[in-house]
């Protein structure tokens, strides 16, 4: 049974007790990430993210790794546009230590100077990174194109230029004003008791009941029809897509079928034709993003410079075809619907993601979802509901295109 609380200070906690594993996922969900930033401190939630590895002002860097690595657990984190979550998982006997260092962690930190400089260089070798691995700087830059003058258009990781010129006290300011208790998800899944870890968190975490700043985002404005950035690649990479629903829309789940038979496995139109039939990509495949007021539903393939207008002929082609031949057929939206349930049971079989599918529900959605409610949702969809999408998202919207290669494509 799934037990929920809020504690006095505002803070979050859910957590699923299962008597059947011998380990405990805990995750903090903190309702910032990278759309919370000003352009010239762009990168800050990230950059806050490694900081806070760095240590609190009892325990070193080393002394946070061995605490957890030393009983056979892990501790990572990951920064979204939208949030930033840190994740421990620990054998069940040493559920304690877990909440003690994640708490620790994430509203302790220290700031050392001389650990700020030092990770700054880290960033921005992690940026270089990025800039040199063409399958990740073409989704980048899609982002920045789809969204023109918006927080959800700029890098995660922010510009070598805002990092470097990110001061100590900003990021401290950030993490006091947005770091808080009423901003935060308790997540937790496993061998567990959960009056008892309510009662850790309740002892650990801070009591402050202050509020996060209001988002003051820009307006929407409309979207690049395309960006390039040339490059002595051996490959072309290709995003092309368009606009879709926000995270909570009541279209979602259409649309997550309706992307599962454009580009969601081996099975799919991108696959088939892309790669088996006509051998133009080795990776080929469709995805969507959803934010709380918008989203996007994109295609992505590497290609040969050569071959890489004819594959993006094919990209378009398969979203015409989607528009103009009545949908999907009755096998693919039996097998996209069969798909998407499985994996959505089977992907919870470990204690860390059904504690990522607590976290994730509970910051995003306000609640957990029920799975058997969620799988007769996605069940429900029909041709009805997929026409309805993509006549809603894809007939009359302009396509965004995006591509990091060795020329412009014609």
């Amino acid at each position: 049974m799934i037990v929920t609380s809020t504690l006095e200070s505002g803070l979050r906690v859910v957590a699923e007790p299962l008597d059947s594993v011998r380990s405990v996922s805990l995750g903090a969900w903190v309702g910032t990430g990278a759309r919370d930033e000003s352009d010239e401190r762009s990168g800050t939630s990230h950059f806050l993210e490694h900081l806070l590895f760095k240590g609190t002002p009892t325990r070193t860097a080393r002394d946070v790794a061995d605490a957890i690595e030393s009983i056979g657990g892990e501790f990572n984190a990951f920064t979204t546009q939208e949030q930033t979550v840190f994740y421990v998982r620990v054998p069940d006997a040493h559920l304690e230590r877990a909440v003690d260092v994640l708490c620790d962690v994430v509203w302790n930190p220290a700031f050392r100077d001389d650990e700020v400089d030092v990770e700054r260089e880290v960033i921005l070798e992690e940026i270089g990174m990025r800039d040199d691995t063409p399958d990740d700087l073409v989704h980048e830059m899609f982002g920045e194109a789809m969204y023109p003058s918006h927080p959800l258009g700029r890098p995660v990781l922010g510009t070598r230029a805002s990092i470097l010129s990110m001061p100590r006290a900003s990021i401290a300011e950030f993490h006091r004003s947005h770091y808080l208790p009423s901003n935060t998800v308790v997540a937790a899944a496993g061998n567990l008791d959960a009056d008892h870890l309510i009662e850790l968190l309740a002892s650990r975490a801070p009591q402050s009941n202050a509020t996060r700043p209001t988002r003051n985002d820009p307006a929407f404005v409309p979207a690049a029809s395309e960006t390039f950035i040339e490059r002595d690649n051996e490959q072309a990479h290709i995003v092309v897509g368009v606009p879709a629903v926000a995270i909570a829309d009541p279209d979602r789940y259409a649309l997550t079928v309706l992307n599962h038979v454009l580009g969601g496995g081996m099975s799919s139109r991108l696959f088939q034709e892309v790669r088996e039939d006509r051998g133009l990509a080795y990776s080929v495949y469709s995805y969507r993003a959803a934010f709380i007021d918008t989203g996007f539903l994109a295609m992505y393939a590497a290609t040969s410079a050569e071959r890489a207008d004819e594959t993006l002929a094919v990209l378009h082609e398969q979203l015409d075809r989607l528009i103009n031949d009545g949908g999907v057929t009755d096998d693919e939206l039996t097998s996209a619907k069969g798909s998407l349930t499985g994996s959505m049971l089977m992907g919870l079989e470990t204690s860390a993601a059904r504690m990522r599918r607590l976290g994730r529900d509970v910051l995003v959605e306000g609640a957990v979802q029920d799975l058997d409610d969620l799988v007769a949702k996605v069940e429900a969809v029909d041709h009805a509901a997929i026409g309805a999408v993509i006549d809603r998202l894809l007939r009359s919207a302009d396509r965004t295109l995006a591509v990091v290669g060795p020329t412009p494509l014609h």
